[in-house]
């Protein structure tokens, strides 16, 4: 095979050294280009406006090639300068031949051409590659965190939704309709007590059972306030407490702050309006609250005029020992004496509260309905396990109450069904809840605070979701401006390596030359 067909393959990493080693260019080129650049930059500074010579100008660094191009559209900008010997007396066309002839001695161009190609290859094309990588995958992580800040955000909102639909309210003044909520709970209390009535038979056994296993009456009888309840309704503390009812009620006012609701309505305003019902005395009206919470009884007594009340002219010294007449009648003289005990008392205070809605009976009566599942649970044990591990054998009930003798399985399971029933309706939260902003002015502000909390959550995660999603416009934005000057760098690559394998191609007689690991490989 003939030398002129075997192609020379030259590495582009080692191009310049290639060069160097077979004394196409000295090692000392690059003091020398300094000065070429210097030239180039001066002559850029008074170019013709040309479309082509803007092209040239773009993208990459301007090397011998681009100059030898620049020339050639001189040549047709700069004819009218060309005089009768074919020189060209234009400054712009003798500044590029200067450089031109310059890039030429010692073929320095070849050297700074192989370095912008190694340059090209090795830093300029994979920067750009790693710029736009990095952006892409920046909008990778940003696309997961906004799937992250949505996911939050539903969560808040979701939470939030249960809990405003839980307490009842829509959540726009989180404060006062919770507040406004409070007028449910004794309707909730009262058919909570008609409920009740329905465990009259498991007081009966629990009592039975008690007075059977104790041989006499227990102290007090068996859950007594669940007794009293079922019989007499959710009654005032009061009432529970001196076994009659009062003839007024005067209820704890609500110590509530309304101050840091958004609106300025006035905090008094929405108490006001809340209708409690009529009291346990027979509706008697309690007057109306004043904006600083007082009721008011109506007009006060005027205590100023006491001193123009007619006592008449009796004397002391008139006043003689014996003489009194103590046999007035108590009638005759308009003097009422109210019966012995409290009749006719007020109910102020937690008595003035119902045994359901006063926090210490209520919890007695939950303690109470608890004593009675724990009975029956164990009992039903008794039922379906050993009989011989049972509290009682049935040899003991044989002179027990029939009431006793006669619990089965499923008598035992249904009473147990119907406290648990009582219990589920006694613990639901949103009674819960209501019992609580009712009598904790500081659970109210906490409730209010998670709700807010979980409101602010969801308004920071939509915001956050508006600032990713800015950010991930930034970034495609980035990633796709990057494109473009990538393809240039890439195409002005391409083309330097061309013109590089035919400029070294001409120094052999045309043997074909390759540049390997260029471009290409990228």
């Amino acid at each position: 095979m003939e030398e002129q067909n075997i192609p020379i393959e030259i590495n582009a990493g080692k191009l310049l050294e290639w060069l160097i080693n077979r004394r196409h260019c000295n090692r000392d080129w690059q003091s020398n280009v300094l000065v070429i650049r210097e030239k180039i930059n001066n002559a850029i500074q008074d170019m013709p406006i040309h479309e082509g010579i803007a092209k040239l100008l773009s993208g990459t660094y301007i090397n011998y090639f681009h100059c030898k191009r620049i020339v050639e559209i001189l040549k047709e900008t700069e004819a009218d300068s060309k005089n009768l010997f074919g020189h060209y007396g234009s400054q712009r066309m003798k500044d590029w031949q200067e450089i031109l002839r310059l890039y030429e001695k010692d073929n320095l161009y070849l050297a700074e051409a192989a370095q912008m190609l190694n340059r090209n290859i090795t830093y300029e094309v994979p920067s750009f590659k790693k710029q736009i990588q990095k952006f892409e995958q920046s909008q990778n992580e940003l696309d997961k965190k906004q799937a992250e800040y949505k996911k939050s955000e539903n969560t808040a909102q979701s939470e939030f939704t249960a809990l405003c639909k839980q307490l009842g309210i829509p959540g726009k003044k989180i404060k006062r309709e919770l507040v406004e909520r409070i007028i449910e709970l004794p309707e909730i209390y009262d058919k909570f007590a008609k409920k009740a009535k329905s465990i009259e038979n498991v007081i009966e056994f629990y009592s039975t059972f008690v007075q059977y296993t104790l041989g006499r009456q227990h102290d007090g009888g068996c859950v007594p306030m669940v007794k009293y309840i079922c019989e007499n309704g959710n009654v005032t503390t009061y009432e529970w407490t001196y076994g009659e009812p009062p003839l007024s009620i005067m209820e704890p006012p609500l110590n509530i702050n309304f101050d840091d609701e958004d609106d300025n309505t006035n905090s008094q305003d929405t108490i006001n309006e809340i209708d409690f019902g009529e009291s346990a005395a027979g509706g008697i009206n309690l007057g109306a609250i004043d904006a600083d919470g007082a009721i008011n009884f109506g007009d006060d007594v005027n205590l100023e005029n006491a001193g123009d009340i007619d006592w008449g002219n009796i004397g002391v010294d008139e006043v003689v020992e014996g003489e009194i007449d103590f046999n007035v009648s108590l009638e005759e003289s308009g003097i009422v004496v109210e019966d012995a005990g409290n009749d006719g008392g007020t109910a102020t205070g937690n008595d003035a509260l119902t045994i359901l809605d006063n926090p210490a009976t209520r919890n007695d009566f939950i303690d109470q309905l608890f004593e009675l599942e724990a009975f029956l649970k164990l009992r039903l044990y008794e039922l379906q396990g050993d009989s011989s591990k049972s509290l009682l054998t049935m040899s003991q009930f044989q002179e027990a109450s029939p009431l006793l003798q006669l619990a089965t399985l499923d008598s035992t399971q249904s009473m147990l069904d119907n406290v648990q029933v009582l219990l589920t309706e006694i613990l639901d939260s949103r009674v819960q809840h209501l019992h609580n902003v009712k009598h904790s002015p500081r659970y109210v502000d906490v409730l209010t605070g998670v709700l807010k909390q979980k409101l602010s959550l969801v308004e920071k995660m939509v915001l956050s979701q508006k600032l990713v999603e800015q950010r991930i416009k930034e970034a495609r934005e980035q990633a796709l401006a990057l494109q473009p000057m990538l393809k240039l760098v890439i195409q002005r690559t391409k083309e330097l390596q061309i013109e590089i394998e035919q400029d070294i191609s001409k120094k052999y007689k045309n043997r074909v030359v390759r540049l390997t690991g260029g471009v290409h490989t990228l």
